[in-house]
Order: structure tokens, then sequence, then C-alpha cells
């Protein structure tokens, strides 16, 4: 009997299924532009959309799963595609689990063959169709699909996307450890740590690529960094390779010493995907490239224990590709391996909820990387090839910036705060990666370069020095978070960072050196299991003020002025937050925060007005479906606010004592956009965008515009350039 929606075979076959239609060779990235793509269809009820391409932006993205992107980089990820530039996605292994495309828990499930081949292919076909229809409105808008090498002697499938070939979906078809936790050395977390010299890969049905393959360790790397080579990205996304711990872990008796481990939340696969991404960056980065490369990572299944930090309609959105890839509608692909992946089915809707309506970034990133030189003119700081960039301002209020200059460091990952001392010095920090090589274990470590002088009007640092960690064992610093830093009036500097247990250790330096020892800030109650996302900041009264977030409220500590220590205060008796906080002082002494509310993706603003006084949620905004941090300023009695809408584009918000409405649309950015007062007191806003260039917009009015038009780093103002 037809399925509904059933397609002829013969025509499925020529335009779609399963692998079949082969090209002739592959296409490079900047040769793209497709103007005259075919508009068809697949099946004639949605107008596949025009390819657009733009050379200005790539994107490749490392995952370990056929699904990983979907439930963890969206709606990231389809933002990107329906951006126009290059879009793609290297998938390492099949996930081919049991070989059986259903529910566990589906009657008759046991009985069902181990067809692993078979489900791979299905797997990838889902995938596929949720790539097309983010891309063109067609879930069997066909795909081209041909064997690649890479390597010598080694071949993998490329797919490309015909109506827009700038997408591409890259499978090397490892073997994934089929476990979840369970210490395996024929998987990838094996090859990564050496338990295993090689491991194959499997076949699909239907491949292009007649042959299984073996890959050591390095063959992995190296099939990584020749993807980098061959798209030059300007933003690699990968999975999270610092995931939290189980706080019971399961015990694994009789698990050889080389596969102990801390046992996580996810999935080995994501984390062992994304430290081979890591040490593949390490080594392009040390080549000659043409353009540089920021990283996100993702968090993975630990989402299902935080609060929804997207809002329903984003949420709903992003599982209509979910139930295309789990072939929820039954609809016939003519596959006859499969369409989709029955192990998830529909249940993105219900069991893995908390995947579907999550999408958070490992590094929350903070609006503090742009800050006031003495003569006027803004810097700004990122993180470029895994080093740390400045740009600066041509003149001041001029909004043109420089092109990047390295100002060091090596492997910094996640995110890079600029802090301004009260004389004017700079002092950045950051996370510095070590990835392990003989006698040096797998670590993370606190780094901070100190302002040396000025070069040629570009600030100058002295050397990125580690400030360690505040956790011994090298596995437990993995899950260290990002450090945030607040300097007295006296210029003693604080530097403060979530630890592995959930707590918040932090060091001092008189003039940001000579740090203390890591300590740990004391609680008035239960130890606190902060999520990352911490702030910290410097009121008019010369107090530092940081605050934390749990899976249930905001902690907040202060001092009593300069040279006292932080203490905690009263219960803020605030609501649930999504993670990551921003701060601004208030001229009376007061401090407010911006947070962003669970399942509505709305910011709140909250303020602390007098020490009698506690904590009062002050302001809902209206939502715009953004789900990263918000950034806040005041500017005497202006408060700006910033946040992304539902299409990836930065919005802002100016009011008097309180936020106003949001402005027009902005333009799309990645991380948290740099808010600053400027020289003369006037706030700026910065961004990064998605090819790594600077635009900036200043306030000039009061109102709905009250900001100027984006304008990019070369001077001229830049408009909205995202598809709608």
């Amino acid at each position: 009997m037809p399925v509904p929606g059933h397609i002829p075979r013969r025509r499925v076959l020529q335009v779609a299924g399963g692998g079949i239609v082969l090209g002739t060779g592959a296409v490079g990235a900047w040769q793209w532009l497709a103007p005259d793509a075919k508009k068809e269809t697949g099946h004639g009820s949605t107008p596949v959309r025009p390819a657009k391409a733009t050379t200005s932006e790539s994107f490749v993205h490392v995952i370990a799963h056929p699904d990983d992107s979907l439930y963890f980089m969206n709606p990231e990820l389809e933002q990107s595609i329906l951006g126009g530039g290059p879009s793609v996605t290297v998938c390492l292994t099949g996930g081919e689990s049991d070989g059986r495309n259903e529910l566990s828990n589906a009657r008759g499930y046991k009985r069902l063959p181990e067809k692993r081949g078979e489900f791979v292919r299905a797997r990838l076909n889902g995938f596929r169709e949720a790539t097309a229809q983010m891309a063109t409105g067609d879930w069997l808008s066909p795909w081209t699909v041909e064997p690649l090498s890479l390597l010598p002697g080694i071949q993998v499938e490329l797919h490309t996307l015909r109506a827009a070939p700038q997408v591409q979906l890259i499978f090397l078809e490892l073997v994934e450890a089929r476990t979840l936790r369970n210490p395996r050395k024929e998987s990838l977390r094996g090859l990564w740590l050496g338990a295993a010299p090689k491991l194959t890969t499997l076949l699909p049905a239907g491949s292009p690529v007649k042959r299984t393959f073996q890959y050591g360790r390095q063959q992995v790397i190296d099939t990584l960094v020749a993807i980098f080579e061959r798209y030059q990205p300007t933003v690699v996304r990968t999975l999270d390779p610092n995931p939290a711990h189980l706080p019971k872990p399961p015990e694994f008796p009789n698990t050889p010493p080389v596969l102990r481990g801390i046992a996580k939340y996810d999935h080995q696969d994501h984390t062992t995907s994304a430290f081979f991404a890591q040490a593949a960056l390490a080594e392009y980065w040390g080549r000659k490239h043409t353009r540089p490369t920021a990283v996100d990572s993702y968090v993975g299944y630990e989402v299902a224990h935080l609060p929804s930090n997207l809002d329903k309609a984003t949420t709903d959105h992003k599982l209509k590709f979910l139930d295309t890839y789990g072939w929820a509608d039954g609809k016939d692909c003519g596959d006859d391996a499969g369409c989709g992946d029955r192990k998830v089915g529909n249940t993105s809707h219900t069991k893995y909820r908390g995947w579907s309506s999550n999408c958070r970034h490992r590094a929350p990133g903070t609006m503090r990387w742009v800050q006031p030189l003495p003569d006027g003119r803004l810097a700004a700081f990122g993180l470029l090839d895994g080093a740390a960039q400045c740009w600066t301002e041509a003149k001041a209020g001029s909004g043109i910036w420089s092109t990047p200059t390295s100002v060091g460091g090596s492997m910094l990952e996640g995110q890079i705060q600029a802090l301004r001392h009260p004389d004017g010095t700079l002092q950045l920090f950051s996370i510095r990666t070590v990835l392990p090589v003989k006698d040096q274990p797998h670590r993370r470590e606190v780094v901070t370069a100190l302002q040396s002088g000025s070069n040629g009007g570009t600030p100058a640092f002295g050397p990125w020095e580690s400030l360690d960690s505040p956790e011994q064992d090298p596995a437990r610093t993995m899950e260290m978070g990002y450090p945030v830093a607040a300097a007295d009036k006296d210029g003693t500097v604080h530097v403060f960072v979530r630890t592995f247990e959930g707590e918040i250790a932090f060091r001092s330096g008189s003039g940001g050196k000579d740090f203390s020892g890591w300590e740990t800030l004391p609680t008035t109650g239960p130890p606190v299991r902060a999520e990352d996302g911490l702030d910290a900041a410097v009121d008019s009264q010369g107090r530092i003020h940081l605050v934390a977030a749990d899976t249930k409220t905001v902690h907040h500590w202060m001092s009593q002025g300069p040279g006292s220590p932080l203490q905690m205060t009263e219960p803020t008796k605030l609501p649930t937050a999504t993670g990551p906080l921003s701060l601004a002082p208030l001229s009376n002494g007061g401090i407010r925060m911006a947070m962003r509310q669970p399942n509505t993706s709305r910011v709140l603003v909250a303020d602390r007005l007098g020490d009698d006084k506690g904590w009062r949620v002050s302001a809902q905004c209206e939502p715009l479906g953004g789900h990263a941090r918000p950034a806040v300023a005041q500017a005497g009695n202006t408060t700006v606010l910033t946040d992304h809408d539902g299409k990836g584009r930065v919005r802002l918000s100016t009011g008097s004592g309180r936020p106003g409405p949001w402005g027009k649309d902005g333009i799309p950015h990645r991380g948290v956009p740099g808010l600053v007062l400027d020289g003369k007191g006037n706030p700026v806003v910065v961004v990064m965008g998605l090819d790594n260039r600077l635009s900036s917009a200043r306030m000039h009015g009061t109102g709905k515009d009250a900001f100027t038009d984006w304008i990019a780093h070369d001077g001229k103002a830049q408009t909205n350039v995202q598809s709608s």
C-alpha cells in the first residue's frame, strides 16, 4: 500500500534518494555561486528558495553523529545555512548503534535484525533531508553524492545540495562507541587515548564508497585539517570539549587504566569529536591559510538538566527539522534502507525535549571585550586562530576599525575579557587548552596578559602568563569555567572562575600581578552549584559585585569597599535564569543586572538599589527569540540593552531609567556584543561579524532610533545582510 506522500520510485532515484545521484568532481568552495540553480522541488509542493552564496563567511561544523548539529547547534545552524555562505558539516561516525531502526521500547524490538549499514544510511538520509529543508524548504531537494579523497588511499562521502551547492555534508563513517559512557577501546575515545591504534569505518548501504578503511589517530586529525584547508572557514563549530561530570558516576569494573576517566553527562563520542577538532585546529593554525578562524562549542546532553533557553516558537521551528530527521511522518523518500532515524522518531517533543529547547555555547561569552583608550579611541579584543587579536578605532568616535593585530597567546579558547585598570592600563584574561602529548596531560588553565605600552597606537602586551587552575587534577581542569575579572579602585585585580564542583574560586593581585593562591568564595548556605556565565562589576562606591546563576536562582557576592573580601549577600530571591548574567553599576551605588527568563527567551532586568532593599525584577522586555547572553550598560539615567533576535541579528534598546522598546533590525553577528561607554560617556555597541570583522553603532539620541546605523569596519554603513 502506498505511504502518504509517496513518490514514484523511479523519480526519487533520479532526484533525491539515498545517495544515488553521483557527481563527477568536487565543487570548489569559492565557485559555489550557482546563480542558475535549477528550481526542482522533489515533490512539487514547496518552491525551492534560490541559492545565495557569499565568500565573506564560511562555516565548518564538526559533529560525531548525524543528528548532533540538529539538536545542539540549531537555530544557529539554520541561520548560517540561510546566510548564504558555504556551510559544511563533517560527521565523524555513522552512529550505527545496534542497527535496529526503531524505538527501543517498541513491541518486537529485540526480534528486529541488526542491519547497521542500513541504519547508518537511514540516519544520513534523515540528516540530509532536514538540512535540505532548512536550506530550501523542501526535504526532498536533490543532492549530488560522490566519493572524495581527503587523504591518499582513503575515501569519504561528500554530499552537495544541488539547489544550494554551498551546503555540503561529509561523512567519514567511523564506527561509533555504541554506548554512552561505557569505556570501549574501539571508539573515537579509545583512538584518542591510544587504547586502539586504528579505528575502522562501517560501510553504509548504497554508498559510493566501495570499501572500509582504517584510521589512525593522526589520520583523523589530518582529515579535519584537510577539510579546514579546503573550506577556509571563518567559524568552526564543535560539540562540547568540556562537559559537566555526573554527580553519581556509574561504575565500570575491569576498565583498562588508559580508558579510565571522569564520567560525564555527554556522549563520549561528542566530547572526543571536539578533542579531535581542537587538535586539527592547532595544526591548521600553524600552517599558512587565507582567513582567520573563530571557534564556537555547544553544550550537549547536559542541557536536558538546565533551564530551556529557547522560546516556544523557536523550539517548535527546530522540532520541524528534528521530526524530518526522525522520519516522524513515515513518508517515503525512495530508499529501502529508510528515510530517517526511528530511534528518535517524534520523541524530540517528549523524551528529548530538553535537547530540543536549548542552544547553549560552552563559553558563555562576555560583553567586556571592548575598552576605551586614553586618547578616546576604543580597543576591541577577540580570539582568532587561537590567539588574542586587537582592533582599534582609527580616531575617537569614528567607528572605523583597524585590521586585527595579534597580541599573542596560543590555543586560547572560548572568550577573552579586557579589564581596564583605574590608571587606564588594560589587562586580558582567557582560558588556554593544553593538548596532550607525551608526559604532558590534557588540561586547561587561566591565563592573563598585562599591557606593557603602546605600539603605533595599538596597545602592546607582555607575555601571556598562566594563573593555573583552582583544580589540581588535570582532568578536573577540563571542567573549569571561564574567568571574569574586576579591579578595585586601589588597583587590586580579582579573577573569578567556576570550579569543577560549581563553586566560585578567585585569585587577587596588586596591579594585576603577583596573584595570591586560589581560594573559594564563602557561602552562607549549601555549596553553590553555579552554571557558567558569571559577571563582576564595581559600583560607584568602589564595591565589587559578583553574580552567578544555578538552575533555581541567582547568587550574589559583594565586598564592602576596596581591599575588603567578597561575602555572599542575603538570598536574592530572584527567579531562575538561563545562565549567563550581565551587570552594570548605577550612579547611586546600586547595581543592575540583565538575565534571560527560561522558556520565553525574554530578557529581564533586575536591580539592587540599596543594601537593605534586596533585589527585584524591575523590567521585562519584549521577547525577541534570542538565546545568548544579553548585555547591559548604564549611562547616567539611560539604560542600554542588547539582545539578538530569532534570525541571529543584534537588537538594541535604550530607555530613561529602564529599558525602552527594541530598535530596528540589526545585523547578524556571533558571540556577545561588546557594550562600553566611550571617553565621552556615550554607549557604543560593537559586534563581531560571522566573517570576523567588526561593526559598531553609537548612541546619539533617545528612543527606538537612539543609535546610529551600523558602521562596518571600513566606515561604510551596514544594513541587515541576513537572508529572510
